[in-house]
């Protein structure tokens, strides 16, 4: 037989055996190693493609092409074919310690990364040419026989044949954390699933034989796995920092035009007017900006890890803490995804251990280890002393029980154990009774609890093995409910982030009355949970309005949590996703920030930007935290930048253009310039205080024009200020003007950061010492340079004392007065 080109259809699970070995074109006994030979040439290997890594020189060219990157390269290339080799120079060192940082972080950041993935299978069992045999998972085709065993993982998309007491976990697929039973035979509906198995699960209990139907790219976790292959968008700090790149890109160039062409038409000397032009370009260029940046986000990265978070990229930090809301998974991150036992009542309804007992006796001597029994024993650890096995009878996934002949200190007695229907039916009990007792375990299941029922009778025989006649006139014992309970960090660490501003919402692929029961214990809205099908249902346009009332989602499939995510940014939202299994991949990739745990599968790891070595809410608090203490500190330099370096060039710019000799010499721009650099260098290492990582800090363009439009002209104010005392008030010679004005401007540029760093007024949150003591010794050196030797090659004169005098009393006004005016330029609007 010829196999289809074509895998099979997707709800494979709803099609008999004989119908997918025909679109497969093999047979129940398997293939032969010539046609599984020629089945992998034609569908491929049954593997994903792996996560693009960028190389090296790729990733410099990358951070290159940034539009603050080629300001800096363009002027450093003037200045060095200028004459001006020393500042060119300086200013290609910054960019290549910038570039380099950035990437070696990077680097080390995927390196640990792929250390933590995880393989999801290295071993397959097949048959091949009539025997079992073991395969590479990546040889595993459409159309191979499976044989799984408790603890394999399961390597394909395939439809059971055979089935023994057979359970596999789906956690990582589903977020389920219970185990689900899978048997051979048709399904009952669309929705259920119960013959299928899926690549990535693993298998529990039992044995199954199964048809390999989709490999591959084809099955559900390489769908998921595929979202690692799409084009990375930029994140909204990448986005914001290429805008202002372009902001300062055009600002500059248009300055230094209008300077050079209004210099030339009224006739100053062409080649004085070029250099002019270029210096003022380059001062006006925050060249620091991509190290201040790269040097804060790699101090932030490190702070991190020693939180056990590993950062994979470093923009992803500032993202952080833009974040405005949380998705998450529920199994393994709000929840211990380790199922306890919650309840043990009695036939009536009341707490009595009594159930919980005998069940930790039927499970102890059962050798049934599923994740419910495990709680059965963890609940009641010695039951069973005292306890013989007489005889049992396994689970049966088609009848929904076991049970288990004990001797003990009571006597010899049967116990059955099983889902609450079947157990019942075979209790000696009225419908009253039966009835009141099913309602209990609906009770229990909107608390999110799952029930199994205990029953016993006395065995009056020899013991034997059970059969299943002898399972009949029971006694109701009661019910033992068992939950995958929140953390106990989880409520108080929501707390937290909707205190700083981050909304929390519950995206699962469990049960919507669980993921109800779950919000409401944790705090969060749980009158309104929506499921797949709701979502189904919804339009883009439509789902982004839901997506405001609702904080739990319930029943996702993978693709429906990344359109959640989507819904949310087209809200205008800064998106989170944390997530660790295979069905989280599509949204932790599409979401602004994507957050995996140590322990997650591979694929959830790879489509992460930061991976959580502790998998709890508290860390992602941490994280938000730190976000914002690094953007507060890159903001403080662009408002450097906002409100003296710009003014100070504008300045500058009309002075050249009024004054009839340059206010400045090129060389002094460019030293006040590097000096200022300097200076700025400890703003990395600044504390930050509370008021600043109170809410979320986004980038906003109209907020640092409204800082420039306050600030830039309060700076060029004092500036004229300046220069009306020197020529009216002091006479001051042309180089008397360039020697007290670079001092003015060095003083007012350097001080300020001491006023701005800060929301509040300077005296209540004093600056790091590093920042301190980088600030004040630029600033000595500013102010002794013009009053040495050195000066001199500047074309500096000491001023007279008269004129510092006036200098110093400018200074100290501009700070007040930048003091006073301070909390209309950094007020938030309306809207923002």
């Amino acid at each position: 037989m010829t196999a289809s080109s074509e895998p099979a259809p997707n709800n494979f699970w709803q099609h008999s055996p004989e119908a997918l070995c025909a679109q497969l074109g093999c047979k129940p006994e398997g293939l032969t190693a010539t046609e599984a030979a020629a089945r992998l040439a034609r569908f491929g290997p049954n593997s994903d493609a792996p996560p693009s890594v960028e190389g090296a020189m790729r990733a410099i060219l990358r951070r290159l092409m940034e539009p603050l990157s080629l300001i800096l390269l363009v002027a450093g290339v003037i200045s060095m074919l200028t004459g001006d080799d020393i500042g060119g120079l300086i200013i290609v060192l910054i960019l290549t310690l910038s570039i380099g940082l950035d990437t070696v972080q990077e680097g080390h950041a995927v390196r640990a990364a792929e250390i933590l993935r995880r393989s999801v299978a290295l071993k397959a069992e097949v048959r091949r040419d009539g025997t079992f045999c073991e395969v590479d998972v990546e040889h595993v085709v459409p159309g191979d026989i499976l044989r799984i065993r408790a603890g394999d993982i399961i390597p394909a998309d395939a439809l059971i044949l055979e089935s023994t007491a057979f359970t596999a976990g789906e956690a990582a697929l589903t977020g389920e954390p219970y185990p689900v039973q899978k048997r051979a035979g048709p399904a009952a509906d669309a929705d259920d699933r119960s013959n299928a198995l899926f690549r990535g699960a693993v298998a529990q209990t039992g044995e199954a034989v199964a048809l390999a139907v989709r490999t591959g790219r084809d099955t559900v976790f390489g769908a998921a796995a595929s979202a690692l292959a799409e084009a990375q968008t930029p994140s909204p700090f990448e986005r914001d920092l290429r805008e202002f790149g372009l902001v300062i890109a055009r600002a500059t160039l248009a300055l230094a035009l209008i300077v050079l062409t209004v210099r030339v038409v009224f006739g100053r000397p062409v080649m004085d007017s070029l250099l002019f032009a270029v210096a003022l370009a380059v001062g006006l260029t925050p060249e620091l900006l991509p190290m201040i940046t790269t040097v804060t986000l790699s101090r932030g990265a490190l702070r991190m890890a020693g939180r056990k978070v590993i950062v994979k990229r470093l923009a992803a930090i500032h993202d952080l803490g833009a974040m405005t809301i949380l998705c998450t998974d529920k199994t393994g991150t709000l929840t211990s995804a380790q199922i306890t036992l919650a309840k043990s009542l009695d036939a009536r309804g009341k707490d009595d251990p009594r159930a919980a007992r005998l069940g930790a006796i039927a499970a102890s001597l059962g050798g049934d280890r599923g994740s419910l029994d495990a709680a059965l024993v963890a609940g009641h650890p010695d039951a069973a002393e005292g306890w013989t096995l007489g005889g049992r009878q396994a689970f049966d996934f088609s009848r929904r029980l076991g049970s288990v002949l004990a001797r003990g200190p009571g006597g010899t007695r049967l116990f059955v154990k099983g889902a609450p229907e079947a157990v019942l039916a075979l209790c000696t009990m009225d419908d009253g009774a039966r009835g009141a007792a099913l309602a209990r375990v609906q009770a229990l299941a909107e608390e999110g609890l799952r029930c199994v029922a205990i029953a016993s009778r006395p065995w009056d025989g020899p013991t034997r093995e059970v059969e299943t006649e002898d399972e009949v006139a029971l006694t109701f014992e009661g019910f033992c409910a068992f939950a995958d309970p929140p953390k106990p960090t989880a409520a108080a660490a929501i707390a937290d982030l909707a205190a700083i501003g981050v909304g929390l919402k519950i995206l699962s692929g469990d049960d919507p009355v669980v993921v109800k029961r779950l919000a409401g214990l944790v705090g969060l809205n749980a009158g309104r949970v929506l499921s797949g099908s709701d979502i189904a249902a919804l339009s883009d346009e439509a789902l982004a309005v839901q997506v405001q009332s609702a904080d739990a989602f319930g029943r996702l499939a993978p693709d429906q949590k990344s359109r959640i995510v989507k819904a949310l940014q087209a809200n205008g939202e800064v998106v989170g996703f944390l997530g660790d299994g295979i069905n989280d991949a599509p949204a932790l990739k599409a979401a602004d920030i994507g957050l995996s745990v140590d322990g997650a599968t591979g694929v959830a790891q790879a489509a992460a930007d930061m991976i959580l070595l502790a998998s709890d809410l508290e860390v992602v608090a941490d994280g938000v935290e730190e976000g914002r203490r690094t953007f507060a500190n890159i903001l403080k330099y662009v408002r450097m930048g906002a409100s003296s370096n710009f003014g100070n060039m504008l300045s500058m710019a009309a002075a050249s253009i009024a004054l009839p000799f340059l206010p400045m010499l090129p060389t002094q721009i460019l030293l006040n310039n590097l000096l200022y650099d300097l200076s700025e260098l400890g703003i990395p290492f600044d504390r930050v205080s509370a008021q600043a990582t109170a809410q979320p800090q986004v980038w906003s363009m109209t907020r640092l024009v409204r800082f420039a439009a306050i600030m830039g002209p309060l700076s060029s104010l004092f500036d004229f200020l300046t220069f009306g005392a020197l020529i009216y008030l002091f006479g001051a010679s042309p180089d008397q003007f360039r020697t007290a004005w670079f001092i003015e401007s060095m003083a007012t540029q350097i001080l300020v950061i001491f006023i701005i760093r800060t929301n509040e007024r300077p005296w209540h949150n004093w600056p790091d010492p590093v920042l301190s003591v980088s600030s004040l010794v630029a600033l000595l050196v500013a102010m002794a340079v013009p009053f040495t030797p050195v000066g001199t090659w500047f074309g500096f004169v000491a001023p007279p004392p008269l004129m510092m005098a006036g200098i110093a009393l400018l200074v100290v006004t501009y700070l007040v007065c930048a003091e006073l005016v301070k909390p209309f330029a950094i007020r938030r609007g309306p809207k923002e």
